[in-house]
């Protein structure tokens, strides 16, 4: 009997949300920083949520609350970021995520030529796409251990269409 990787529906992991903002590293230089995260409205709540993105990430070699996963040195990684025209983009194969990025975070991530991916299996209902986040608010969420030890720590290599 052979066994076949569960399909992961939009239905599963509700409404997958990326926000781009930069903050100073411990170098002290921006680092720019990806968090990516569920709304939490999936068809059976926020934790059939949380297990269907720990599912997505798993399967896609990103562990949860495991060690950071450089991508510049794991070239086959499934998941890749695409800068262009002031946005980023996030892909992996049942996922592509766009988002807006700052100036701040464009600059540092040109200058370092990846970013940081955050990406937690905990939901965020008050991080909706169109809705303006707070710095205090996203330091909150981005910062807490709980948000932390429920993610994927991923450095990702950052492309754009012109090479």
């Amino acid at each position: 009997m052979t066994s076949t990787p569960t399909e992961i529906r939009p239905a599963d992991t509700g409404t997958l949300v990326v926000l781009a903002w930069s903050g100073e590293a411990p170098d002290g230089t921006d680092m720019p920083y990806l968090l990516a995260y569920s709304l939490g409205d999936a068809e059976g709540g926020p934790r059939a949520a949380a297990a269907a993105v720990e599912h997505m990430l798993v399967s896609n070699g990103l562990p949860v609350g495991g060690d950071l996963v450089d991508g510049v040195t794991k070239p086959s990684l499934p998941v890749s970021l695409l800068v262009e025209a002031g946005q980023a983009v996030v892909q992996m194969p049942q996922l592509v995520a766009q988002a807006d990025a700052p100036p701040q975070w464009l600059a540092a991530v040109a200058r370092r030529g990846y970013a940081y991916l955050v990406f937690t299996t905990r939901a965020w209902p008050e991080g909706r796409p169109g809705q303006t986040v707070e710095p205090a608010a996203l330091a909150a969420f981005a910062g807490a251990e709980e948000t932390l030890k429920a993610a994927a720590h991923v450095v990702l290599p950052a492309r754009s269409l012109r090479g």
